[in-house]
């Protein structure tokens, strides 16, 4: 926390960062600055910045790790070895077990086979991510540059994922203006946000804290001159009116000099797939979102549109940052849920156990949507509740609910029985098993959920308080029925499948994002082509340029009510987003009481 100000560059002419001019270069109002302090106060108050016990343990940890740097929540770490020290048998042979006889580690979790091979532990109690990158230099030396392209020699690809998480932060730090202040308190507002909203997760399919960092610093780049209010409103704002899967990119692609390959959907199949591509900054770029699915997308930009709301309320002093942060009732979004339950003999093997079953439930979610042509889906529940009645043994929820949108056609019917046999059957074909290792996947409705899954395991007889979706509802509920006969343009949404939660939206609400002008096709990229035909680089055809009296229109005039100027609305609207309709508008169509058996059987575990 501090002061706040403007940015730290020239104050003449603003330095571009990104690919794009920033949109505004308005700082903040006395308004701002009241919104930013109480925000920071909030932050403070929920324990994100560390108290003087928490630093000095982490400082101890640090200090045994050679003067390693960066508070968090964890620690992640990035061992680096020559040529001759290989990943199998030195890192996770030799170096795990170095670690296993070292009684300061705990919960030593080697996993070798993630998409980035890390081992996980405990020292004194702090977290760590230990990743390891194989160099193709004889001897290391101690003022080794890994942000140089020539790092990447001959490295194969765990090496070059292993490295690309410091030579992403590195890029990060070099293109994001106020990084100290602004940049940062913005990034733990919306982490926190994400957590407490259920769309904190990048194993489940929703964003890790690479997604996360790489969205807060586009915003920082378009708004550069700032304070964390207004970014975090500018963030809502700005990704409501995205049209996936067009590319959040901090900075051009550089095809390099290595041949690695970079993302390019033009030339990748596999790249064209990807439903919400967040580009990392460092050679070679690669999409850091390839987990998301179309549920999980969906779930996103809900939360968005629901952020976006609040915060515009905000600023008619309606709601707080304590409703910003309500934590999301997952519980009673649905009436259908899957549970999965898996088990071990021991607290290791639990440990290692639901570390792989984590890691293929984004698969199981996928399976379904497949299975059911998308029909059917998919709500997971990023983390897992323990059952504190059974020792060694913990379960995974899933919401379900008919695909929005689509009317129910009769007793249709969803046996997604195939699907989870064919889940299971992949969960245990994990090297590591052993007897014990069980997992159970059963149906249950939303009165059937298991107590413990709630704070003091007691369950709830009913929602503890009026929530920002409830009052809304109430709200346009109202309103619908006030204006009913005034407009045909009125959508009526039943949201999270409650028939009671049913809303009429006005002809505005509606169009806020699906009218915007300029969320137009994107247009053809402007770019040098070799005598091959393929180009040299993907350049900044992602996004339009806005005139600079777009860009800054009113908004730099101090004192005036913190409303979104329309110069800026202008120039937010802009932005190329892509051609894909946006998912955030949709007629829903009620969801049935129950899906009809059979759902899902149950069946005995193997």
């Amino acid at each position: 926390m501090g002061s706040h100000g403007f940015s730290n560059h020239n104050n003449g002419q603003q330095q571009r960062l990104g690919i794009t001019e920033p949109i505004s270069l308005g700082g903040p109002t006395e308004y701002d600055v009241i919104k930013t302090r109480e925000l920071e106060k909030h932050l403070q108050d929920a324990g994100l910045y560390e108290n003087q016990d928490e630093a000095v343990s982490r400082e101890e940890v640090l200090g045994r790790l050679d003067q390693v740097h960066g508070p968090g929540a964890d620690i992640d770490i990035l061992c680096v070895g020559p040529r001759y020290a290989s990943r199998d048998e030195d890192f996770f042979g030799e170096l795990h077990k170095m670690l296993s006889e070292m009684t300061e580690v705990t919960e030593l979790h080697p996993v070798p086979d993630a998409h980035v091979p890390v081992m996980r532990l405990k020292l004194n109690g702090v977290s760590i991510d230990l990743l390891y990158a194989k160099l193709s230099l004889w001897v290391i030396p101690e003022n080794l540059d890994i942000s140089q392209e020539s790092i990447l020699q001959n490295a194969d690809e765990q090496t070059v994922r292993s490295l690309n998480g410091c030579r992403v932060t590195d890029q990060v730090l070099r293109l994001v203006p106020n990084i100290q202040e602004n940049f940062r308190t913005t990034l733990k507002c919306m982490k926190f946000w994400a957590k407490h909203r259920g769309v904190y997760s990048n194993v489940t399919g929703f964003l890790g804290g690479i997604n996360w960092a790489l969205l807060v610093a586009l915003i920082c780049q378009l708004f550069p001159n700032a304070v964390p209010n207004m970014l975090v409103s500018r963030f809502f704002r700005v990704y409501t009116k995205w049209r996936w899967p067009n590319p959040v990119m901090l900075c051009g692609i550089e095809e390099g000099s290595l041949g690695l390959q970079v993302w390019d959907p033009r030339r990748h199949p596999k790249d064209r797939s990807h439903l919400m591509p967040i580009i990392t900054p460092a050679y070679p770029c690669m999409n850091s979102s390839y987990n998301v699915s179309s549920s999980t997308l969906r779930i996103i930009m809900k939360e968005f549109q629901r952020g976006n709301e609040i915060c515009e309320a905000m600023e008619a002093n309606k709601a707080d940052w304590d409703t910003l942060f309500e934590p999301h009732p997952f519980f009673e979004a649905y009436k259908n849920y899957l549970q999965i339950d898996i088990s071990a003999e021991n607290a290791d093997d639990l440990r290692k156990w639901k570390g792989w079953v984590e890691s293929r439930l984004r698969h199981l979610t996928l399976k379904i949507e497949r299975h059911t042509y998308d029909m059917l889906q998919c709500h997971p529940h990023p983390g897992d509740f323990p059952d504190k009645s059974r020792p060694y043994h913990c379960s995974y929820f899933m919401g379900l609910q008919r695909k929005q949108g689509v009317p129910l056609s009769g007793a249709q019917k969803f046996d997604i029985r195939p699907t989870v046999e064919e889940f299971k059957h992949s969960v245990n074909m994990y090297t590591l098993w052993k007897p014990g290792m069980d997992v159970h996947v059963s149906h249950v409705k939303r009165d059937s959920i298991p107590s413990f899954v709630f704070p003091g395991a007691v369950r709830p007889s009913h929602p503890s308080k009026v929530t920002w979706h409830s009052k809304r509802s109430s709200e346009l509920s109202t309103f619908g029925h006030a204006h009913a006969e005034e407009s045909e343009e009125g959508k009526v949404f039943v949201l999270g499948g409650n028939g009671d939660r049913k809303r009429k939206v006005g002809e505005d609400s509606v169009d806020t994002l699906r009218s915007s002008k300029s969320l137009a096709s994107l247009s053809p990229c402007s770019r040098e082509v070799d005598e091959d035909g393929n180009p040299d680089s993907i350049g900044s055809c992602w996004y339009e340029k806005c005139d600079d009296s777009e860009m800054n229109g009113s908004g730099e005039e101090q004192g005036e009510k913190p409303d979104l100027e329309d110069g800026e609305k202008v120039a937010i609207e802009k932005i190329k987003c892509g051609p894909c309709d946006s998912l955030a508008q949709h007629v829903f169509s009620e969801e049935p009481d129950e899906l009809t058996p059979p759902l899902l059987t149950e069946m005995p575990p193997p």
